[in-house]
């Protein structure tokens, strides 16, 4: 049995360099990541402030492949070279995004209906660019049918590989996967495919590598936020991690001081660390009330007594 690639996957505002870094110190896991997508721009002039994400400086922890938002091609190969110039070999490029903002604008899942942009896109893009593209893609906007409309297409070309969500944009994040439609990618596109999506547990992965068992690269996005030991069970296959709960409150600890470090004042790092909760609560049992509370805080001082309170004294593992 092949092993495992374990994929990062990329979530705007929450997996950005200081969440990727303290994630591999703290867990493990991961083999990679796909860092959250930078948008091209039609200045085509891009100053250090902008990929600071992207900096090689600022990923030490874990090998990144950077995401491209755009629908122009020229634009995407300027600041694809721009990143190859920083030594970044493989770019990908974001056609799986489902938000109506950026559909709507022929971006991301909204550009897969039109399959001659994209086929127009790809012809400019992969003789033009210095190093390699990937693909993060759903199976289309409305339908599926969208995907097997492109499959020719995508065959066409050398990309690195497919990253394949098995749900529509305008699912988004809700409603059943679609494995069936899954299954005939693997088996009609000649690329790698990596799977993304619903990887919640070690048994939905085991259950999903026994499917497919042709596939062995696995992007994790939200489950690993609720339950940041999964990549590292699902790449060892043992669960003998000791005090997790204090391991989670030490992670906690430094991505607070992280933050604390370059966030310009109290309520960026509160804003920042609340909206972590969405996840960070889910792995708890009967939690409503303390989270309550630690949303209300108003101070950071506050807010972390609320958070060391939960921790030592209230927090329990489903």
């Amino acid at each position: 049995m092949r092993q495992s690639i374990l994929y990062m996957a990329p979530m705007k505002g929450f997996t950005d360099q200081i969440f990727r870094n303290t994630f591999a110190e703290h867990f493990g896991g991961f083999d990679l990541a796909v860092a959250p997508f930078i948008a091209s721009k039609r200045d085509r002039i891009f100053k250090r402030k902008y990929v600071k994400d992207l900096l090689p400086e600022n990923n030490t922890r874990l090998p990144v492949i950077p995401q491209i938002m755009s629908k122009a091609a020229e634009d995407f190969t300027v600041l694809a070279n721009y990143l190859y110039d920083l030594g970044y070999e493989t770019v990908n490029w974001n056609l799986g995004c489902p938000y109506p903002m950026v559909a709507n604008k022929k971006r991301g899942s909204g550009m897969l209906p039109h399959t001659d942009r994209i086929h127009a896109f790809l012809d400019s893009v992969i003789p033009g660019i210095k190093g390699t593209l990937s693909i993060k893609i759903r199976l289309g906007w409305r339908s599926s049918d969208d995907i097997f409309r492109l499959v020719p297409v995508l065959n066409q070309y050398p990309l690195e590989e497919l990253i394949i969500h098995p749900r529509t944009g305008i699912q988004r994040y809700d409603g059943e996967i679609d494995l069936e439609a899954f299954g005939r990618c693997v088996s009609t596109i000649d690329h790698p495919i990596v799977y993304n999506g619903d990887i919640r547990t070690p048994e939905d992965f085991k259950r999903l590598s026994r499917r497919f068992e042709d596939v062995n690269r696995w992007m994790i996005g939200r489950w690993c936020l609720a339950d940041p030991f999964l990549p590292f069970i699902i790449k060892t296959g043992e669960d003998h991690v000791q005090d997790k709960i204090e391991k989670m409150k030490q992670f906690h600890e430094a991505l607070f001081d992280a933050y604390s470090m370059v966030l310009p004042g109290p309520s960026h790092i509160l804003n920042k660390m609340k909206g972590f909760w969405r996840y960070f609560s889910l792995p708890f049992k009967d939690c409503k009330k303390a989270m309550k509370k630690i949303k209300k805080s108003s101070r950071p001082d506050q807010y972390l007594d609320l958070v060391n309170l939960f921790f030592e004294t209230e927090a329990q593992l489903l």
